[in-house]
């Protein structure tokens, strides 16, 4: 058996507690001691010395669900970062189910969040897809989620009428399958075209078939914008009448008649909730931008009956005036970021032909200028339809102060929200330093956070809300995932302007008692375990 000793390092055990100085003793894949002057004559000794030495970051929210197999960076942005797990499956997107008479037209619309998913790389079924992740070389550990927005999919297109009673039945089951298949629960992406057209109801009956086996429903709500409050109100409403617990995905408020008022009255809804017994976390990114994609932007209305035929009805001048008009008028529940945060503040992060590649980086307002576009959803439509809508964005939608206000709450924890689409030049910085940054700005320059506060909110508060019961603390006994580093040098060199380097100063990674990334470079991309709940 192998031992791994680390001395004098000040251990942020993942509590939240203050730190202390002591060393570190590993055997295999597990801690077994934590104390001072720890003596092993067999030990690889790792000198901790003025370093941080803490639990593996955990991040629950990333749109990796194909990076295993497509993107042969996996695992140096995430490691860099000290991310050794993260789960998938996120905002009800996810490959599977993937029928064939939907999987064309599914994979183009996933493109701009998890990456291009060659047609031939098909995930039917949970089984599929848990024996493909069995089988990769994972760099990182992986735990995943039933996506509903991808099973409503599945069952019926990308179109607005609600399930049947035989078709709810079959969404049910697929839910099941997913837990039978180690799911840790379910999302849902109610902001999403097929699921933003589903009633309170609706959503309760399907969220419902994950309950009782110790899952989560982790939710995009309906609306951050304007919206906001009756989003949450309806998600709380979701999950208390399912029986589930809740994690609200990224909570924000977005638009800039909203800042600063309308989270508050938000975290007022969740606050009382949890006071009445009810069991709610949310997540957040360190950012006050976030990504999506350009056709989230358009109005319900717009959508059609499937993915194609709305990006075919977008074509043409009646196209483009239809945009228009439908975007000069008030949707109930629908979030108009074009006029909440205006054209200048959306920049294009991800395009997949080349003649446009020159728009990344650029914000619509100012391309629709240069190009001489009279207005600039007639540069969103035509856009739409050269790229067959898979086209990524980044948002510059939220105040720091807000962002600030919810890092705070004793119930979040930190997320990335980093989504794959694109060749990675533009895509939003949360890719490569959500983790540096974090640290870096909301603990040592700003002093949001004490730097235990931190590392709980990236550690043991994760593996906590997804019942990892032996990862996210520095225990005896637990799983030696363990990060050495000097905090002041770990910074993030990523930005909205087109720098997009990974992390630096990350000194050591353990997985499992591994030696995965040493001095800020990866010796191993296989120690990654596919994470299954109910599994050993």
């Amino acid at each position: 058996m192998s031992y791994i000793l680390i001395k004098n390092g000040l251990i942020y055990d993942g509590s939240g507690e203050p730190p202390y100085q002591s060393d570190i003793l590993i055997e295999g894949e597990k801690i077994i001691d934590i104390a001072p002057d720890i003596e092993h004559e067999n030990a690889q000794v790792i000198d901790a010395s003025g370093k941080a030495v803490t639990p593996g970051f955990i991040d629950i929210h990333r749109h990796c669900d194909i990076a295993p197999f497509t993107n042969p960076h996996f695992g140096e942005i995430e490691l860099t970062q000290g991310i050794t797990t993260t789960f998938v499956g996120n905002c009800g997107l996810a490959p599977v189910p993937s029928v064939p008479s939907w999987r064309k037209e599914l994979y183009d619309y996933l493109e701009p969040v998890i990456g291009r998913l060659p047609e031939d790389l098909a995930f039917e079924t949970y089984e599929d897809y848990t024996k493909a992740l069995e089988a990769a070389d994972l760099p990182v550990n992986m735990g995943f989620f039933a996506a509903s927005d991808s099973i409503k999919v599945a069952l019926k297109g990308f179109g607005s009428k609600a399930y049947t009673e035989e078709e709810l039945e079959k969404a049910q089951e697929y839910v099941k399958d997913a837990l039978a298949q180690g799911a840790f629960g379910i999302t849902l992406g109610i902001m999403y075209q097929p699921e933003c057209y589903s009633n309170r109801e609706e959503l309760t009956a399907v969220v419902q078939a994950a309950a009782g086996n110790g899952g989560v429903l982790c939710t995009h709500i309906r609306g951050e914008g304007d919206s906001l409050v009756e989003s949450v109100e309806e998600v709380i409403d979701v999950a208390a009448k399912a029986g589930v617990p809740l994690n609200i995905s990224h909570l924000k408020s977005t638009g800039i008649k909203n800042w600063n008022s309308k989270i508050f009255e938000a975290i007022q809804r969740i606050e009382q909730a949890r006071e009445s017994g009810q069991d709610i976390t949310a997540d957040f990114y360190p950012y006050d931008g976030g990504s999506t994609t350009l056709q989230s932007l358009l109005p319900p209305t717009i959508m059609e009956e499937s993915f194609e035929a709305l990006v075919k009805g977008l074509s043409g001048p009646e196209g483009k005036k239809r945009l228009r008009s439908e975007l000069n008028k008030v949707h109930q529940g629908w979030d108009n970021m074009s006029e909440s945060i205006g054209w200048d503040r959306i920049i294009i992060s991800s395009v997949t032909l080349e003649k446009n590649a020159f728009m990344q980086g650029q914000t619509i307002g100012a391309l629709a200028e240069k190009l001489g576009y009279e207005e600039p959803s007639d540069l969103v439509a035509d856009l739409l339809v050269e790229e067959n809508g898979k086209v990524g964005i980044i948002v510059l939608s939220m105040s720091q102060q807000d962002v600030d206000a919810v890092a705070r709450l004793p119930f979040t924890l930190l997320i990335s929200d980093s989504l794959y689409g694109g060749d990675g030049k533009n895509a939003h910085p949360r890719l490569l330093g959500t983790t540096a940054r974090f640290l870096n700005d909301f603990v040592i320059k700003r002093k949001v956070l004490s730097m235990e506060q931190a590392i709980s909110k990236m550690t043991y508060q994760p593996a906590k809300r997804m019942g990892l019961e032996d990862r996210g603390l520095l225990r005896s006994g637990y799983l030696a995932d363990v990060l050495v580093f000097q905090p002041e040098s770990f910074l993030d060199h990523a930005d909205y302007t087109g720098k997009h380097d990974p992390c630096s100063g990350m000194d050591l990674v353990l997985m499992g008692g591994k030696r995965v990334l040493s001095d800020g470079n990866l010796v191993d991309r296989t120690s990654g375990k596919l994470l299954r709940k109910g599994f050993k």
